[in-house]
């Protein structure tokens, strides 16, 4: 292989929904790495429980594996100098090929049905150096550790509703996540939504200080509720069809890229803990989305967005979610490079 990437609570009920659309879907965060013991957890057993009943989607990622490719660029403003040395930083406009994609495993999906939706994203500097990131739009995420999102897969795949119940019981941290799934509200637009990175990393300022940082891409489109009947309506792929012709009608769809520091006592390890609102933020630039291209044969077909790619001057910091991902990532990348026959080309490639 080349660089890493080329080619008062809910009810039981809803809990065991949720978990249903976040097993599903919330495969985003396919989570696991070497550094878990081998009779643990493996990227193998994270793959499989992401792997729906109905089979592995040949040829396809074996999470998020619905999307829609666009490129663009990142207009760094020069605030982030402060905190990072990384180039991308430096006041500069700066080529990205992005993926918007559902947290699903499945490449049919109907749009409607997925709670969670996300954005893999590549900036790169002139000198080569890529910045890869996996972000979602839920404010925080399910769980607590790699471990736990995989024994939330796993229970909400089997059809004893106890085994949710149990589940919930032995990470009370996933209630929160499970009353944003059921209560925050739809939209009809990719370009509506916060993409947020969750997981924590360290940024490394040009005189070698470290800041521990999340960073958030805001929209600037407006916010329009739907319901998820009105949604579902529209059609099957209707997130694809309105981003395309929303950028073709209406222009380049912008992001501002808001960049949080934490303080001593945040917690650094656990993306299922939002900081609090008053920390710190820096706005370090815009996210331009300018062109979206097929996702067959497009450009961002055959990139990982492996969240360990990183420039100088941005780091990992002790949360163990991004080396997990990394290791399922590159597990996924394996099995669907080696079933290329399976994936469906354009007929233009056909011929």
């Amino acid at each position: 292989m080349n660089q890493p990437g080329r080619l008062k609570g809910p009810g039981l009920g809803s809990l065991v929904l949720i978990a249903v659309v976040v097993g599903g879907s919330a495969a985003a965060f396919a989570y696991t790495a070497g550094w878990l013991s081998p009779g643990r957890l493996t990227p193998e057993r994270m793959i499989a429980a992401l792997t729906p009943p109905s089979g592995a989607p040949l040829g396809h990622r074996r999470n998020h594996a619905k999307g829609i490719c666009f490129t663009g660029a990142f207009e760094a403003n020069g605030n982030g100098v402060e905190l990072s040395r990384a180039k991308v930083f430096v006041q500069g406009r700066y080529p990205v090929l992005g993926r918007f994609n559902l947290g699903t495993a499945d490449p049919n999906a109907v749009d409607a049905t997925v709670r969670v939706r996300g954005m893999g994203l590549q900036i790169s500097a002139a000198d080569g150096e890529e910045w890869r990131m996996a972000m979602i739009n839920p404010p925080f995420f399910a769980v607590s550790t790699p471990q736990a999102f995989h024994d939330l897969l796993v229970a909400s795949g089997k059809k004893d509703p106890e085994a949710m119940k149990a589940f919930s019981q032995a990470n009370p941290e996933f209630a929160a996540f499970a009353a944003w799934a059921k209560a925050a509200p739809w939209t009809g637009s990719y370009a509506e939504e916060p993409y947020n990175s969750l997981d924590s990393f360290v940024f490394v300022d040009a005189k070698g200080d470290e800041r521990v940082v999340r960073w958030s891409l805001r929209p600037a489109a407006e916010r329009i509720p739907v319901s998820q009947a009105d949604l579902e309506k529209a059609g099957p792929d209707v997130l694809e069809q309105e981003i395309e012709e929303r950028i073709r009608t209406a222009g380049p769809q912008r992001w501002t890229m808001v960049t949080t520091v934490a303080e001593p006592g945040d917690p650094t390890a656990d993306p299922s803990r939002a900081w609090p609102e008053e920390r710190r933020a820096v706005q370090v630039g815009t996210l331009v989305v300018q062109r979206i291209e097929p996702e067959r044969d497009g450009p961002c077909r055959d990139i990982n967005f492996d969240p360990t790619v990183l420039p100088q001057g941005i780091r990992v910091s002790d949360d163990p979610f991004p080396a997990a991902r990394s290791s399922v990532y590159r597990r996924s990348y394996d099995l669907r490079a080696a079933e290329a026959k399976d994936y469906p080309r354009t007929e233009a490639v056909q011929q």
